[in-house]
């Protein structure tokens, strides 16, 4: 349920209506715009109604939220949620932040090379996997804990913010020191990992599942955010469809629809939506056009020779390249990469 509170309320009767609502049962997540203060009430709202908040001198208006993810629902919050990680700003509409880095870490040299050829090149934030989920189990599973640790190094070495995906509940004690948690898309509806990470205080980054409805993609977002964490960052990295021409199907036309839906930043994925090289650079285009806050980039040192998605990284010049273009993309939008 949404309550607008009136311009010029008295604190002791805003005090007496958060006492009688939490006696209720209900939590109350405050937003306070420039114009406006807002409360969206979480829990058996079933209990009250909106004309009983009415009743109060206080309350402008009440209304209830008919989707059924209440907290990632911009009705429940107006204004976009911008995640600030170490400076650097995530869904604030100025910046099109930019992940890269290595599908896998393989060595301590591999990682800090692209590490530093990546933030050379505009890049933001250094994405590389330690701990891998494969289709097959005879596919490099990544280096695990040693993984994690060498991208700690790259960022000593580089002041780069690291990006690295957490696969289960065991994991989270290796990942305390991570800036943005990745929640790959086969982990998007294990909800007993999503709720675990709504109690932790990092970023989550969550992919959208090989075959998730946009409804099923925000309920995933509202375990984690029901569950403390309001840090969420949702990312697009194609779905399945009939055809098989690329890797997946990659949906642009969802960045507009939950800019408009949930306030939460939106990023993609272009670099596993098509599984090819030389898609990934029109992708990435097309997706700072249409609005994306972010982009998570593939990029390999020597791909011919990647333990891991070798076909779909670009190299260093190829990212260096590519992110002189995107600069002038976002230039037409009036942001920066």
């Amino acid at each position: 349920m949404i309550v607008v509170l009136k311009n010029g309320a008295e604190k002791q009767k805003i005090e007496e209506l958060k006492k009688n609502l939490n006696e209720k049962g209900l939590e109350i997540h405050e937003s306070k715009g420039k114009d406006v203060t807002l409360w969206g009430l979480v829990g058996d709202t079933s209990r009250i109604t909106p004309e009983e908040l009415l009743a109060n001198d206080i309350v402008e208006s009440a209304q209830r939220v008919k989707a059924p993810y209440k907290q990632a629902s911009r009705s429940f919050h107006p204004e976009d949620t911008v995640i600030d990680v170490k400076g650097n700003k995530i869904g604030d509409g100025k910046i099109c932040s930019i992940m890269a880095g290595p599908c896998s870490v393989e060595t301590e040299e591999q990682i800090i090379e692209v590490a530093k050829a990546v933030k050379a090149s505009g890049a933001r934030f250094l994405r590389g996997g330690a701990f891998k989920p494969r289709t097959s189990p005879y596919s490099f599973q990544g280096l695990g804990a040693e993984g994690l640790e060498l991208l700690k190094i790259a960022r000593k070495e580089t002041g780069l913010p690291i990006v690295t995906e957490l696969m289960a509940i065991n994991q989270i004690p290796l990942f305390e020191d991570v800036d943005i948690i990745q929640i790959g898309a086969r982990n998007m509806q294990n909800f007993d990992l999503l709720k675990e990470v709504g109690k932790l205080k990092n970023p989550i980054l969550l992919k959208r599942g090989l075959s998730a409805t946009v409804k099923e993609f925000l309920m995933s977002a509202e375990y984690i955010m029901a569950s403390g964490n309001e840090n969420v960052i949702l990312c697009e990295r194609g779905i399945r469809t009939f055809d098989n021409y690329t890797r997946n199907c990659l949906d642009l036309s969802i960045v507009p629809y939950l800019k408009k839906e949930t306030h939460l930043p939106v990023i993609i994925d272009p670099s596993h939506a098509c599984g090819i090289r030389w898609m990934v650079p029109t992708l990435a285009k097309a997706a700072v056009a249409v609005g994306a806050d972010g982009l998570i980039i593939e990029v390999h040192n020597n791909p011919e020779k990647a333990l891991c998605d070798g076909e779909q990284s670009l190299t260093p010049a190829q990212f260096d390249d590519l992110m002189k273009v995107l600069g002038k993309y976002a230039a037409v939008e009036g942001r920066t990469v």
